[in-house]
């Protein structure tokens, strides 16, 4: 008889370890754990108590469109974050120079274009270093601001980035114009339901540019300001 009182509490006491382990499965997945307390050290929009918001161009190419896409910024007076890929800047120094002295900010998007989840701690760090290395002897600037190219990351991208000093910056916003040649697409994508904190991924493409002054005048007549990324994500605090 005791054996058999002894044999229910273990079973009783074991069901309930397995229905805790369930419990916890389900409202706690391990993948969603560790992605939401990576994703904590990652902006992916600004103060969304401002009027900010921030056009963030990424940078491998589309030399030709950069002076059109400079000009109109200067024309509304407003400056705007270059995300700059290294081996791009290595060959456009006089363009990369020139985004710098029109007083725009600088960015990293590291120096080879890579899917960065897929590379150690030491592979990360050496994209993010060597860019970051090459635009400051360019332009004496020094970078703190990283976006991983196609937003891949991993727990080592972030950690590289963050021990070589920067900020690592997603969006909330993506006008998908290195896809989508389409000025009224673009445009439509960087200003629907925009709002204060919002960072929005653009790159300099023709099509881009022939919608940057539309999408500038939108956020001027909706009370939003363009401002740099460094400007709209002050005051927000990452873990």
């Amino acid at each position: 008889m005791k054996r058999n009182v002894k044999l229910a509490v273990f079973t009783n006491v074991f069901l309930v370890l397995v229905l805790a382990a369930v419990c916890t499965v389900c409202f706690f997945p391990f993948g969603a754990m560790t992605a939401g307390k990576l994703s904590d050290r990652v902006y992916y929009s600004g103060n969304r108590d401002s009027n900010y918001v921030s056009l963030m161009f990424n940078v491998y190419g589309g030399e030709e469109y950069l002076p059109e896409i400079l000009d109109v910024l200067d024309t509304c007076k407003v400056k705007a974050t270059f995300f700059i890929g290294g081996s791009w800047a290595d060959d456009h120094a006089g363009v990369l120079t020139e985004i710098k002295e029109r007083g725009h900010e600088l960015g990293n998007h590291g120096y080879f274009h890579k899917d960065q989840d897929k590379l150690s701690f030491e592979k990360n760090e050496e994209e993010i270093k060597v860019c970051g290395e090459l635009v400051e002897r360019l332009t004496g600037v020094t970078m703190n601001l990283f976006a991983p190219p196609s937003g891949a990351y991993s727990e080592q991208t972030v950690e590289a980035a963050e021990s070589a000093g920067y900020k690592v910056i997603m969006w909330s916003k993506d006008t998908i114009d290195w896809r989508d040649h389409d000025q009224t697409l673009i445009y439509r994508r960087a200003t629907n339901g925009t709002a204060g904190g919002d960072l929005i991924l653009a790159h300099p493409t023709k099509e881009t540019a022939a919608a940057l002054s539309s999408i500038l005048e939108y956020y001027a007549d909706h009370g939003l300001e363009q401002v740099p990324v460094s400007v709209n994500i002050s005051g927000v605090e990452k873990v």
